[in-house]
């Protein structure tokens, strides 16, 4: 892995249950302000190993092709999805 892509692993690695971020705040606390496609391009490579499903779009919503997988793994977690967006305060 490049060194971004190993800040974006461990920044991803330490997501708590329930925790839910956008891109950008990934990328943000990977020291990479801006870079949010870099994180969803990351998360289509490496993150079958990640907790991939507590990432969303900036607007709370869901990936569009694992909207019903993510919004599952959530809920189970105790996090509220409706309309296939996060309806809980999050970090942007």
């Amino acid at each position: 892995m490049t060194p971004l892509q190993r800040a974006f692993h461990d920044v991803l690695a330490d997501l708590g249950e329930g925790e839910v971020v956008s891109y950008g705040e990934v990328a943000r606390r990977a020291g990479r302000h801006g870079a949010a496609r870099s994180v969803g391009a990351f998360l289509a490579e490496h993150g079958s190993d990640l907790p991939w499903w507590r990432v969303v779009r900036a607007d709370g919503s869901l990936a569009a092709h694992k909207v019903a997988e993510q919004q599952r793994r959530l809920r189970a977690e105790g996090v509220e999805v409706t309309g296939g967006r996060v309806t809980d305060a999050m970090p942007r």
